[in-house]
């Protein structure tokens, strides 16, 4: 459907490869990227491109990829922060409000203490001023951590790495939004029953409606049509960067 998604473990990823742009893909984030070209341009130069949602899953399913398991932000996360645990490594959090930001540095003395951690948290806008982005820049490169978590929610997250990942230390960059309130506790994930099932999707709906009834009732549907249309018709539904 346009999309190069990775469907391996991330213990296939390489890791010490850097810089690795780490993004996720889920449908809500599909079909956005069909309006948002810099969010397409975003998701499609990543260097790793997750499958966070189900829907991802079952459209390689269809089409022959068996391999091809969900994983999520907050799947990243842990999995990085215990390589990190393991090599003394260091990471840094940009985005959130700095209640969540304390709550992480709390939770990462108590599991993670080899981990040394840095933390910003940027003004809440839609777009950032130059003097604020330096400031991102600066606080991170001066860090100069082995694991950048960028959490700014989609898709001004991927595309604020996009636009500045030439001037940002080498490192592992993730863009993993919500995983961020998942770790400090804020908003708790759904239990792992519901996660092996495909439906922490439902368990998130009924707990945030207002917000999310968008996201899974209509840009769901909009996804699997797509896919209709590119099994059936043959038809690439989603354009490479650069030609509108």
């Amino acid at each position: 459907m346009g999309f190069n998604v990775f469907s391996g473990t991330l213990d296939e990823i390489q890791w010490d490869r850097v810089p690795v742009i780490v993004n996720t893909i889920n449908a809500y984030s599909y079909v956005v990227t069909k309006k948002d070209s810099l969010f397409r341009k975003a998701l499609m130069t990543s260097d790793v491109l997750v499958p966070d949602g189900f829907p991802v899953v079952i459209a390689a399913r269809i089409r022959g990829d068996r391999r091809m398991r969900k994983i999520a932000g907050a799947d990243i996360l842990f999995y990085l922060l215990e390589m990190l645990e393991k090599q003394n490594g260091t990471c840094f959090f940009l985005g959130s409000e700095q209640e969540t930001l304390r709550l992480i540095e709390e939770r990462l003395r108590k599991e993670y203490p080899s981990v040394k951690a840095g933390f910003f948290s940027p003004p809440f806008r839609e777009e950032f001023s130059e003097t604020e982005i330096r400031e991102m820049i600066g606080r991170i490169n001066s860090f100069k951590p082995d694991v950048l978590f960028v959490g700014m929610t989609a898709p001004k997250q991927e595309k604020w790495v996009l636009a500045n990942k030439p001037a940002i230390h080498p490192c592992i960059i993730c863009s993993i939004g919500a995983a961020f309130d998942y770790f400090a506790g804020t908003l708790p994930r759904p239990s792992r029953f519901w996660i092996k099932i495909g439906m922490e999707w439902f368990v998130r709906l009924v707990k945030e409606p207002g917000r999310l009834w968008r996201r899974y009732l209509v840009h769901s549907p909009v996804f699997f049509f797509d896919l209709f249309r590119c099994l059936v018709l043959g038809k690439r539904v989603v354009k490479k960067p650069g030609k509108e």
